[in-house]
């Protein structure tokens, strides 16, 4: 499948969440949009368009992003330190900051290059919690953009392995 979306021009983006990653918040995401990233990284062209529209529509808080996927530090040149972090912010709120940032950057990647963004997240039964919320904004995000939005969204599951949360009652 992955190839088909290539082929035709698409943007595939492609994770896999680990049994022993579980605690890990957004280890499939953060995997999916760094892979992305890297391949960006050998295109001078892309790398200068992607660091513009995210500075555009991100400012200052794409530095939080470029914590959660490596490879987009550095097409921003960033220096990631742990002095900068914000100590005195609660878990909820940067789990919630990170959801609207990663929707912001599918925005900025379907937007920049008007190609549409498939993401294909594997293993889906041992997503942690704040994962599965990110991809439920990502696929309920509302707002004038949301009409052109670009976005498909592919997960798979263990069958009879997925929990009783609400928030699969969206992805399901």
């Amino acid at each position: 499948f992955g190839k088909y979306v290539i082929s035709t021009g698409g943007i595939f983006l492609s994770g896999k969440f680990d049994q022993l990653q579980q605690g890990k918040p957004f280890s499939a995401l953060a995997s999916a949009f760094n892979q992305y990233c890297g391949i960006l990284l050998q295109t001078c062209d892309l790398k200068l368009k992607l660091t513009h529209q995210v500075n555009h529509v991100m400012g200052r808080e794409a530095y939080h992003l470029a914590k959660l996927i490596p490879n987009l530090a550095l097409i921003l040149g960033l220096e990631m330190r742990s002095n900068n972090v914000n100590h005195d912010e609660g878990c909820i709120n940067a789990q919630k900051r990170l959801q609207y940032l990663l929707c912001k950057f599918v925005e900025v990647i379907s937007n920049s290059f008007a190609t549409p963004v498939t993401l294909f997240l594997d293993d889906l039964q041992w997503a942690d919690p704040a994962s599965i919320a990110a991809v439920n904004q990502l696929l309920l995000n509302g707002g004038p953009a949301s009409q052109n939005k670009r976005f498909f969204f592919l997960g798979c599951y263990r069958e009879g392995e997925i929990n009783s949360n609400p928030l699969w009652g969206v992805i399901c």
